[in-house]
């Protein structure tokens, strides 16, 4: 595993994001990300779980990045000028996926002591997943992506996945999610209309920017002090 470190400059401690990539891989996306995060005052750590194979020709799931993602938390909350109890972990589709598991409950056996404090999951597939996190969780979705259905985001998060567990009533962190009308899957990704792997994408400048300042906002809520 190899990782792209971001932060801002002076001594810190600074809060920190870890940022997990889509299944084609690490590329101009999650340094792209990094530097927004360092603009905002936070270090970024974006991570290459791949190297130069593709998991969404070669399978192979997200779970693997979860591993990953501990491992950069546990990094991160040594170095000096990161605040180790403010780190959120933030993924894109398959690292969306890595996301959630990263931090439902009872699903990864994470020994250590550093936890994750929020989730950000940019078009993850929600369809396996709980809803039950140990953290504050944001989940961004497009209603008209034919990869990840935002029927099943809706769902888990209402509190019944589509495994069949209904989450009781303030069970778990909160989890919020907002469903973008017309927006694809990769909708924050700034080029031109595609169809991957039989899949039909699209940028949304609209929706982008709005799921930008929700970002902003909810790591502000979550990882950094009142005021």
């Amino acid at each position: 595993m190899f990782g792209y470190l971001s932060r801002p400059a002076g001594p810190g401690p600074f809060p920190a994001v870890v940022l997990l990539h889509w299944c084609s891989g690490f590329g101009l996306h999650d340094i792209i990300a990094a530097a927004r995060l360092k603009s905002w005052g936070y270090v970024a750590l974006a991570l290459d779980s791949l190297g130069n194979s593709n998991r969404c020709e070669h399978g192979g799931g997200a779970y693997p990045e979860a591993v990953d993602a501990y491992a950069a938390l546990k990094y991160l909350s040594q170095l000096s000028f990161v605040m180790g109890r403010r780190i959120a972990v933030m993924g894109y589709s398959m690292g969306a996926i890595a996301v959630l598991d990263a931090v439902e409950a009872g699903l990864f056996d994470y020994t250590g002591s550093e936890r994750f404090q929020a989730a950000i999951a940019y078009y993850p597939n929600c369809e396996a997943s709980t809803g039950i996190m140990t953290a504050p969780t944001l989940i961004l979705i497009g209603d008209k992506d034919d990869w990840s259905r935002a029927a099943a985001c809706e769902e888990m998060a209402a509190g019944q996945s589509e495994i069949g567990i209904t989450r009781a009533k303030g069970k778990g962190a909160p989890v919020d999610l907002m469903i973008y009308p017309g927006a694809t899957h990769a909708f924050d990704a700034p080029e031109p209309s595609r169809i991957y792997l039989g899949h039909f994408m699209e940028y949304d400048p609209k929706a982008a920017g709005d799921a930008e300042m929700r970002v902003r906002a909810f790591l502000q809520s979550t990882l950094r002090s009142p005021g």
